[in-house]
């Protein structure tokens, strides 16, 4: 799994585990709903760390608790 798929999947199963839509987690963001489609969808490949972490504002929870989890611990190197 590569990293962008790991976010992605964090981001849907926090809002799985909150049970709110998408467009609720852009609204607690101040992220457009788009933008945050984008991100989970493919066209942007790269979100950058500041949008994750206005995410993680918007969920309550710190970057640490966003990337602790055992699916980031097993991610493999990307640079080969």
């Amino acid at each position: 799994m590569k990293t962008i798929e790991a976010v992605r999947h964090r981001i849907l199963a926090l809002c799985t585990e909150r049970q709110i839509s998408l467009n609720k987690l852009a609204n607690l963001s101040g992220l457009s709903p788009s933008s945050l489609k984008n991100i989970l969808y493919g066209k942007s490949q790269n979100p950058t760390i500041r949008t994750v972490k206005i995410i993680c504002d918007g969920l309550g929870i710190t970057l640490g608790d966003f990337f602790s989890t055992a699916e980031f611990d097993s991610l493999e190197q990307e640079i080969k």
